[in-house]
Protein backbone atom coordinates (compact mmCIF):
# COMPACT_ATOMS: atom_id res chain seq x y z
CA UNK A 1 0.00 0.00 0.00
CA UNK A 2 1.62 3.19 -1.24
CA UNK A 3 -0.18 5.39 1.31
CA UNK A 4 1.15 3.21 4.16
CA UNK A 5 4.73 3.48 2.85
CA UNK A 6 4.45 7.26 2.51
CA UNK A 7 3.07 7.52 6.05
CA UNK A 8 5.80 5.24 7.43
CA UNK A 9 8.59 7.16 5.72
CA UNK A 10 7.28 10.57 6.79
CA UNK A 11 6.52 9.55 10.39
CA UNK A 12 9.78 7.64 10.90
CA UNK A 13 11.89 10.46 9.45
CA UNK A 14 10.12 13.00 11.63
CA UNK A 15 10.47 10.74 14.66
CA UNK A 16 14.22 10.35 14.14
CA UNK A 17 14.62 14.11 13.81
CA UNK A 18 12.57 14.93 16.92
CA UNK A 19 14.05 12.13 19.03
CA UNK A 20 17.67 12.72 17.97
CA UNK A 21 18.71 14.38 21.31
CA UNK A 22 17.11 11.55 23.33
CA UNK A 23 18.72 8.91 21.12
CA UNK A 24 22.12 10.52 21.63
CA UNK A 25 21.67 10.56 25.43
CA UNK A 26 20.68 6.88 25.44
CA UNK A 27 23.64 6.01 23.24
CA UNK A 28 25.97 7.82 25.64
CA UNK A 29 24.52 6.03 28.69
CA UNK A 30 24.94 2.65 27.01
CA UNK A 31 28.54 3.45 26.12
CA UNK A 32 29.38 4.72 29.60
CA UNK A 33 28.03 1.67 31.39
CA UNK A 34 29.64 -1.13 29.39
CA UNK A 35 32.00 -1.75 26.52
CA UNK A 36 30.68 -2.76 23.12
CA UNK A 37 28.65 -1.23 20.30
CA UNK A 38 25.72 1.07 21.02
CA UNK A 39 23.49 -0.73 18.54
CA UNK A 40 22.64 -4.42 18.49
CA UNK A 41 21.88 -5.96 15.10
CA UNK A 42 20.23 -9.32 14.58
CA UNK A 43 18.98 -11.26 11.58
CA UNK A 44 15.21 -11.29 11.27
CA UNK A 45 12.76 -12.52 8.63
CA UNK A 46 10.79 -9.83 6.83
CA UNK A 47 8.59 -9.31 3.78
CA UNK A 48 8.27 -12.39 1.54
CA UNK A 49 10.71 -14.30 3.76
CA UNK A 50 13.63 -11.98 3.00
CA UNK A 51 16.07 -11.64 5.89
CA UNK A 52 17.40 -8.32 7.13
CA UNK A 53 19.34 -7.07 10.14
CA UNK A 54 17.17 -5.27 12.68
CA UNK A 55 18.53 -2.33 14.73
CA UNK A 56 18.09 -2.07 18.50
CA UNK A 57 19.91 -0.31 21.28
CA UNK A 58 22.21 -2.83 22.96
CA UNK A 59 20.71 -3.78 26.33
CA UNK A 60 23.00 -6.67 27.23
CA UNK A 61 26.67 -6.93 28.01
CA UNK A 62 28.87 -7.32 24.94
CA UNK A 63 28.92 -10.93 23.71
CA UNK A 64 25.89 -11.94 25.80
CA UNK A 65 24.12 -13.54 22.82
CA UNK A 66 26.80 -16.23 22.67
CA UNK A 67 26.24 -17.07 26.35
CA UNK A 68 22.57 -17.94 26.40
CA UNK A 69 19.28 -18.30 24.57
CA UNK A 70 17.97 -15.84 21.97
CA UNK A 71 15.01 -15.30 24.28
CA UNK A 72 15.26 -12.81 27.14
CA UNK A 73 13.96 -14.52 30.25
CA UNK A 74 12.88 -12.84 33.49
CA UNK A 75 15.64 -10.99 35.32
CA UNK A 76 18.25 -12.09 32.78
CA UNK A 77 21.72 -11.37 34.28
CA UNK A 78 23.02 -10.53 30.81
CA UNK A 79 20.98 -7.30 30.79
CA UNK A 80 22.73 -4.10 31.88
CA UNK A 81 21.19 -1.58 34.30
CA UNK A 82 20.64 0.90 31.50
CA UNK A 83 19.29 -1.93 29.39
CA UNK A 84 16.60 -2.77 31.93
CA UNK A 85 15.25 0.78 31.78
CA UNK A 86 15.36 0.83 28.00
CA UNK A 87 13.51 -2.48 27.81
CA UNK A 88 10.89 -1.48 30.38
CA UNK A 89 9.81 1.51 28.31
CA UNK A 90 10.56 -0.12 24.93
CA UNK A 91 13.14 2.58 24.22
CA UNK A 92 15.53 -0.05 22.88
CA UNK A 93 13.18 -0.40 19.89
CA UNK A 94 13.51 3.23 18.74
CA UNK A 95 16.47 2.58 16.38
CA UNK A 96 14.05 0.49 14.33
CA UNK A 97 12.85 3.80 12.92
CA UNK A 98 16.03 3.46 10.82
CA UNK A 99 14.71 0.14 9.49
CA UNK A 100 11.41 1.82 8.62
CA UNK A 101 13.17 4.56 6.65
CA UNK A 102 15.28 1.91 4.88
CA UNK A 103 12.12 0.05 3.88
CA UNK A 104 12.86 -3.14 5.82
CA UNK A 105 10.08 -2.49 8.33
CA UNK A 106 6.85 -0.57 8.85
CA UNK A 107 5.71 1.31 11.93
CA UNK A 108 2.91 -1.23 12.39
CA UNK A 109 2.91 -4.86 11.36
CA UNK A 110 3.69 -8.38 12.59
CA UNK A 111 6.88 -8.40 14.64
CA UNK A 112 9.79 -9.93 12.70
CA UNK A 113 11.04 -13.21 14.17
CA UNK A 114 14.49 -14.77 14.01
CA UNK A 115 14.77 -17.54 11.37
CA UNK A 116 14.71 -20.39 13.91
CA UNK A 117 11.21 -19.43 15.07
CA UNK A 118 9.90 -18.73 11.57
CA UNK A 119 10.65 -22.39 10.85
CA UNK A 120 7.76 -23.17 13.22
CA UNK A 121 5.31 -21.21 11.04
CA UNK A 122 2.90 -23.29 8.99
CA UNK A 123 2.89 -22.70 5.23
CA UNK A 124 -0.41 -20.84 5.69
CA UNK A 125 1.12 -18.57 8.32
CA UNK A 126 4.15 -17.87 6.14
CA UNK A 127 1.88 -16.94 3.21
CA UNK A 128 -0.18 -14.54 5.33
CA UNK A 129 2.22 -13.10 7.91
CA UNK A 130 5.18 -12.62 5.58
CA UNK A 131 3.02 -10.97 2.90
CA UNK A 132 3.39 -7.57 4.61
CA UNK A 133 6.41 -5.68 5.98
CA UNK A 134 7.14 -6.46 9.63
CA UNK A 135 6.44 -3.71 12.14
CA UNK A 136 7.76 -2.05 15.27
CA UNK A 137 4.43 -2.64 17.01
CA UNK A 138 1.21 -4.58 16.61
CA UNK A 139 -1.49 -6.24 18.72
CA UNK A 140 0.86 -9.02 19.86
CA UNK A 141 3.55 -6.54 20.95
CA UNK A 142 1.02 -4.80 23.18
CA UNK A 143 -0.46 -8.02 24.56
CA UNK A 144 2.93 -9.59 25.26
CA UNK A 145 4.93 -6.56 26.33
CA UNK A 146 5.72 -8.47 29.58
CA UNK A 147 6.78 -11.58 27.65
CA UNK A 148 10.15 -11.79 29.40
CA UNK A 149 8.48 -12.06 32.81
CA UNK A 150 6.10 -14.75 31.53
CA UNK A 151 8.99 -16.81 30.18
CA UNK A 152 10.91 -16.29 33.41
CA UNK A 153 8.29 -18.38 35.21
CA UNK A 154 8.63 -21.30 32.79
CA UNK A 155 10.85 -24.33 33.37
CA UNK A 156 11.53 -24.57 29.61
CA UNK A 157 11.16 -21.07 28.17
CA UNK A 158 11.93 -22.06 24.59
CA UNK A 159 9.26 -24.79 24.59
CA UNK A 160 6.69 -22.45 26.15
CA UNK A 161 7.44 -19.79 23.56
CA UNK A 162 7.12 -22.19 20.62
CA UNK A 163 4.07 -24.13 21.81
CA UNK A 164 2.07 -21.44 23.65
CA UNK A 165 3.13 -17.86 22.97
CA UNK A 166 4.11 -18.04 19.28
CA UNK A 167 0.79 -19.61 18.14
CA UNK A 168 -1.12 -16.83 19.93
CA UNK A 169 1.09 -14.19 18.37
CA UNK A 170 0.45 -15.69 14.94
CA UNK A 171 -3.30 -15.32 15.49
CA UNK A 172 -2.78 -11.62 16.20
CA UNK A 173 -0.54 -11.32 13.14
CA UNK A 174 -3.15 -12.93 10.85
CA UNK A 175 -5.85 -10.71 12.32
CA UNK A 176 -3.82 -7.58 11.55
CA UNK A 177 -2.92 -8.62 7.99
CA UNK A 178 -6.54 -9.31 7.10
CA UNK A 179 -7.83 -6.03 8.53
CA UNK A 180 -4.89 -3.67 8.00
CA UNK A 181 -5.58 -0.05 7.15
CA UNK A 182 -4.09 3.35 7.90
CA UNK A 183 -6.74 3.94 10.57
CA UNK A 184 -5.91 0.64 12.26
CA UNK A 185 -2.21 1.60 12.20
CA UNK A 186 -2.97 4.92 13.88
CA UNK A 187 -5.05 3.13 16.50
CA UNK A 188 -2.25 0.65 17.23
CA UNK A 189 0.35 3.42 17.51
CA UNK A 190 -1.86 5.18 20.07
CA UNK A 191 -2.47 1.92 21.95
CA UNK A 192 1.28 1.30 22.06
CA UNK A 193 1.99 4.75 23.48
CA UNK A 194 -0.70 4.25 26.15
CA UNK A 195 0.58 0.76 27.02
CA UNK A 196 4.19 1.90 27.37
CA UNK A 197 3.11 4.89 29.44
CA UNK A 198 1.16 2.52 31.71
CA UNK A 199 -2.13 4.29 31.07
CA UNK A 200 -3.90 1.00 30.42
CA UNK A 201 -3.20 -2.70 30.07
CA UNK A 202 -4.50 -4.15 26.83
CA UNK A 203 -5.45 -7.84 26.68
Amino acid sequence: MLSKRIFDLAAASLGLAILAPLLLVMALLIKLESRGPVLFRQERVGLNGRTFRIHKFRTMYDGAQSRGTELTIGSDPRITRVGRVLRKYKLDELPQLIDVVRGDMSLVGPRPEVPRYVRHYSERDKAIVLSVPPGITDFASIRYRDESALLGRASDADAVYVTQILPRKLRYYRFYVRRRSLMLDLRLILMTICAVAGARRYR
